[in-house]
């Protein structure tokens, strides 16, 4: 039996001239896939590699085809435009990733209103807006699937009490999902939220989380590039409205190895925020056995 491809599937992913959008769209890439990269940096900055443009280089030499595009996605104009032109140019659209994200681990005397209105434009605001504007387009795809960067609805005070802006914005998205599942089903577009179990070794959590010392504790962005493949080749008519953890998904979908995912075996791996206390990770978060520092 043939292994499931996205060959020839096109992919409009937000966020992806790096870290968990580029990783995503590398993954299709391979298969033969064409990925739009719908994000804003097109300048390269020496705290956050990569641009729209390195990107689709990146995007090309895996295999696939690239569209740069520079996209703010709380402009409406930028993402219906940016949707039609990723339409026109491969012919249609038949997967959205809303992967872009901001973040601010502030409490309520910290954040300041016009970092709550950023955070809430991109990751609510901004995901059910490229999802509103992807639907006539994906409507017409055989296999269609929107998929958020988002975490599962677990509605619990220490979730909320260190960063209730954040936390708002995030689980906003993940309403997102909650409704258009329920909104499209009959339409056979899937919408599907996936979540890492442990922090992922991106810029984000170099720079703003935890520096080189909790980069060293997570996992690649490689595992929610291969949890979000399996996600797409599934069927849109029947697989949707999860809410899933990357290695459980992958577990039960036949993965086994799951040390290949760390940055540095020696280290235990540290546990990402919103993940439920009764989600129990299918391999061991600490240290690898027998890893040498």
């Amino acid at each position: 039996m043939a292994e499931p491809t996205l060959k020839g599937k096109t992919l409009f992913i937000t966020g992806a001239s790096r870290g968990i959008g580029l990783a995503i769209g590398l993954r299709a890439a391979r298969d033969g896939a064409n990925i739009a990269i719908a994000a804003k940096t097109s300048e390269a900055n020496a705290k956050l590699p990569g641009t729209i443009y390195s990107a689709a280089k990146e995007i090309e030499a895996a295999g696939g085809r690239a569209l740069p595009l520079i996209v703010d996605v709380r402009d409406e104009a930028a993402v219906r435009g940016a949707l039609e032109q990723t339409a026109a140019h491969f012919g249609g659209i038949d997967i959205v990733v809303n992967n872009a994200s901001a973040i601010s681990l502030t409490n309520s005397q910290a954040t300041e209103m016009k970092r709550f209105d950023l955070m809430h434009q991109i990751n609510a605001r901004g995901t059910f807006m490229v999802s509103k504007f992807a639907v006539p387009y994906l409507a017409k795809s055989t296999n269609p699937h929107i998929l958020m960067l988002s975490p599962p609805l677990d509605m619990k005070e220490k979730w909320f009490a260190g960063h209730t802006a954040y936390t708002m914005a995030k689980f906003g998205m993940s309403l997102v999902v909650l409704g258009l599942a329920g909104e499209l089903r009959a339409r056979g577009i899937a919408v599907n939220a996936l979540w890492p179990r442990t922090t992922i070794a991106t810029a984000a959590v170099k720079n703003l989380l935890g520096g080189d010392a909790l980069m060293r504790a997570s996992r690649k962005p490689d595992i929610l590039a291969d949890a979000a493949h399996v996600i797409f080749c599934k069927d849109a008519k029947s697989f949707t409205g999860h809410f899933i953890i990357d290695d459980t998904f992958l577990a039960e979908n036949g993965v086994t190895d799951f040390d290949a995912y760390r940055v540095d075996p020696t280290q235990a791996l540290a546990v990402d925020f919103f993940v439920p206390d009764d989600s129990k990770p299918p391999a061991s978060l600490a240290a690898a056995k027998g890893a040498t520092a």
